[in-house]
């Protein structure tokens, strides 16, 4: 079942680009005893996902830090090369946190799969945004089809 909002983040393990290289993030290290926006794009250099989706959350990171959100966060099924060189292209460092969950795992774990195998894109994941309050999430915008309308970093900073 897709994931709800009072549900706890499952288990899981994305990796993330530090200063030596590829690193393990769990979804413990990750949310425990933090608030986090997270949101997922279907995919690093995508049309929507470049021009609106990730640009929202690096122009409002410092106004959503501020309302006591200790973690911005971008996951995306790509490998974590792509999600770091999208990051840089897209000057994210301090900003937002680019996460990689290359095999789905993650977007499996919380049942939003998108199938895109027919356009030759694999399986991604679905675009959506969310608060997660120590674990547990208190917040989830999930779009529909292919939509860009309530999964913005606008919506999330009415929410917090």
């Amino acid at each position: 079942m897709t994931i709800q909002v009072g549900d706890k983040i499952p288990s899981a393990t994305l990796t993330a680009m530090g200063s030596d290289g590829p690193g393990a993030v769990t979804t413990e290290e990750l949310f425990s005893g933090k608030k986090v926006v997270l949101f997922a794009v279907p995919g690093a250099f995508t049309p929507t996902c470049s021009a609106k989706h990730l640009p929202s959350f690096v122009e409002q990171a410092d106004a959503i830090k501020a309302k006591g959100v200790d973690t911005v966060a971008c996951v995306a099924v790509n490998d974590v090369f792509v999600m770091d060189a999208w990051g840089k292209s897209q000057d994210a460092g301090g900003k937002v946190r680019m996460l990689a969950d290359g095999s789905a795992d993650f977007a499996r774990a919380l049942d939003v799969e998108l199938d895109l195998v027919g356009r030759g894109l694999g399986v991604r994941s679905r675009r959506y945004s969310m608060i997660v309050d120590d674990g547990t999430v208190t917040s989830l915008n999930l779009e529909e089809g292919g939509g860009y309308e309530v999964s913005d970093a606008g919506t999330i900073l009415g929410q917090l």
